[in-house]
């Protein structure tokens, strides 16, 4: 298994991975337009994990200046509990990091419990004292 940046040219693989993982929605956010933006916009943050030429696993990451941020991290249902999550999300701590980005977070949808289990049994620390508020504005006409 070998961990590596992630490239828009295994869009075509993660977008399958992601769509066969339960709990995981994907969105228009989630096109090749957009995810070739957002590897634009973060390089060398983002990565893949590869057993022979088959992605196995994904983890895509960005940061605002002061905060990263990680969203899908996936590991096929053949492929876990091998610590490859850990290494796919270590991968981007170490690259923020090298970056002076100290402060990563992650949001889960609460109703993904094989996440929420996953996130809970490592060093991360659930936030209950805020709120997230969401705003679409490709939803609003006059935005």
């Amino acid at each position: 298994m070998k961990i590596r940046q992630m490239t828009i040219d295994d869009y075509d693989d993660i977008i399958v991975l992601l769509q066969e993982t339960p709990g995981v929605t994907v969105r228009d956010a989630d096109s090749k337009e957009a995810t070739s933006k957002y590897l634009h916009r973060n390089p060398g943050l983002s990565f893949v994990a590869a057993v022979e030429s088959k992605i196995v696993g994904c983890v895509m990451c960005g940061h605002d200046g002061r905060r990263g941020y990680l969203q899908h991290l996936v590991v096929n249902q053949d492929n876990r509990n091998q610590g490859i999550g850990g290494k796919l999300f270590m991968s981007c701590i170490r690259a923020l990091k090298k970056s002076g980005i100290s402060k990563t977070h992650i949001f889960v949808l609460k109703t993904n419990d094989l996440a929420n289990n996953y996130w809970s049994n490592k060093d991360w620390q659930l936030r209950e004292d805020i709120n997230m508020y969401s705003y679409n504005s490709s939803a609003k006409e006059d935005a």
